[in-house]
């Protein structure tokens, strides 16, 4: 499908491969909204970014503020593209150090924004998308973000691995359910990427961790993300895959 057929809505829009996404976009001269915590830079970098984009303030996990971010992509041109690019991470074991069960409330609350997020911001978006006319033979694309965390947890990444395979899962049925309304789902599974997460930890540990990515031996950029993602959204054949971007890495056990 022409991304430039319709309105976007990229999530996690303030920064890393969200901001990549968008930058994208709007180069192509897409109306784009960005979805990102209202705590976020969200306005001062829609506002950067202009070509009219937007900002829409919401937590992926309310129905009520993601469909209203995506009633006000729908109001610069027909949805057509959702890039997912929200989530969170966040440490814990099964058992912690003092031999205690790990905290359900965490585990709970990291499967909420990274698994019940992804569905309710597709529900959302896909919903918008099946009212509009079809543009040759499609109405919409949407793009997900999973992890190759999803096959390769490390230790310590129990509720985030959870919910990425989680989003691995839904995106075969997904695309399968939203075949009869001509909606594409596709996601992409990222490797260690150069994002604000990783800007957090020492030059030495993220030198590290591009040294284990067998080729390029380095860190993902965002824009390499973005690439896929306005690819998927190009070609009408790509649809219920989950796309690898990782330079061939599989993550130890730590």
């Amino acid at each position: 499908m022409d991304v430039t057929a319709g309105s976007a809505v990229v999530t996690g829009g303030a920064s890393g491969l969200g901001l990549a996404t968008a930058r994208r976009l709007v180069e192509k001269g897409v109306p784009t909204v960005l979805v990102d915590l209202p705590t976020s830079a969200g306005a001062d970098v829609a506002a950067g970014l202009g070509g009219g984009t937007r900002f829409a303030a919401a937590d992926v996990t309310d129905p009520d503020a993601v469909a209203a971010a995506v009633a006000a992509a729908d109001e610069l041109a027909p949805l057509r593209t959702l890039v997912h690019c929200a989530g969170r991470g966040g440490a814990m074991r099964v058992v912690d150090k003092e031999g205690r069960p790990g905290s359900l409330e965490f585990y709970e609350s990291i499967v909420r924004v990274n698994l019940i997020g992804t569905f309710n911001v597709l529900s959302q978006a896909a919903a918008r998308m099946a009212a509009h006319e079809p543009v040759e033979g499609e109405r919409g694309v949407c793009v997900l973000t999973a992890s190759v965390a999803a096959w390769e947890g490390q230790i310590g990444q129990l509720p985030y691995a959870s919910a990425k395979a989680g989003i691995v899962g839904l995106t075969l049925v997904a695309a399968r359910d939203l075949a009869s309304k001509l909606i594409r789902v596709v996601t992409i599974a990222p490797g260690t990427f150069d994002t604000p997460i990783l800007a957090r930890l020492p030059e030495n540990v993220r030198e590290s961790l591009g040294q284990m990515v067998p080729h390029p031996r380095r860190l993902g950029v965002p824009d390499e993300f973005a690439r896929l993602a306005l690819a998927v959204v190009d070609n009408p054949m790509l649809n219920g895959e989950t796309i690898r971007l990782d330079g061939a890495i599989r993550m130890q056990p730590k």
